[in-house]
């Protein structure tokens, strides 16, 4: 394939969309081409930044349905052992009411990152769905408003991170792409630089190599934004020098 030919795939390579072949030669022409490897930085950022703030969050009868089908549902016994034993403990037409829980489930904790659903205690579940819900709206709100500001920079082993902010709402979010998992026991925490006091921001996923992270608290004027590795469940202040420093978007 021609270099110019390759030069033209960046937004493709971004959406996943080239076959085996052209992906092999775009990675092997993106190490060697800084203007390609900003642009698919761009991209990808743009194509995160699109997709979240399309989500559209369930209301509240949503979640009312389920926490009513999770509270009355009744579940097959452990060791029921064959198929046979199943179909004879649930009646004829629980199974699809079953895969349609499962359904909504599935829909609603995807939609803003982690939403424990657990069974015996639907109040609790209904209470971190609702949580979920609202940093989801927060999220997609940032990534929309009209006013959002990105900056783009590159991490360690090839991962990118984007920085987006929007003044009007006080709010910011990071989003990362290709990070490698945090040591075990460890986990990546986000700070804003209040002008050099670091002010905690929240925690990033430690199973997620690419993810969209709603920053805890407002901007508040902070001069930039760094990275740290810390304990599990977070430190007050950085036990660590910053992997990654960001300016605010101009």
């Amino acid at each position: 394939m021609r270099t110019e030919d390759l030069h033209s795939l960046t937004g493709a390579y971004a959406l996943h969309a080239l076959s085996d072949d052209e992906r092999d030669a775009f990675e092997r022409h993106l190490a060697h081409c800084a203007a390609c490897e900003q642009e698919t930085q761009e991209f990808a950022a743009a194509t995160a930044r699109l997709g979240l703030a399309a989500t559209v969050v369930p209301g509240p009868a949503l979640r009312d349905r389920v926490l009513h089908r999770v509270a009355t549902v009744r579940q097959v016994p452990p060791g029921g052992g064959t198929a046979e034993k199943a179909r004879r403990v649930v009646p004829r037409g629980r199974g699809l009411a079953r895969w349609a829980l499962a359904a909504c489930v599935a829909a609603a904790a995807g939609l803003g990152g982690t939403a424990v659903w657990q069974y015996e205690r639907a109040q609790d579940a209904g209470q971190r769905a609702a949580q979920a819900e609202r940093r989801a709206e927060t999220l997609a709100g940032v990534l929309a408003a009209p006013d959002a500001e990105s900056r783009t920079a590159r991490l360690a082993d090839g991962a990118s991170g984007t920085l987006v902010v929007s003044q009007r709402q006080d709010r910011a979010v990071f989003l990362a792409s290709g990070m490698a998992e945090p040591p075990s026991g460890k986990v990546y925490q986000l700070w804003f630089d209040d002008h050099g006091t670091m002010r905690s921001a929240g925690l990033m996923d430690a199973g997620s190599t690419s993810q969209a992270v709603l920053m805890d608290g407002a901007v508040d004027g902070a001069a930039g934004v760094g990275i740290t590795v810390e304990p599990a469940g977070g430190s007050k202040q950085p036990t660590s020098d910053p992997i990654a420093l960001l300016s605010m978007p101009a």
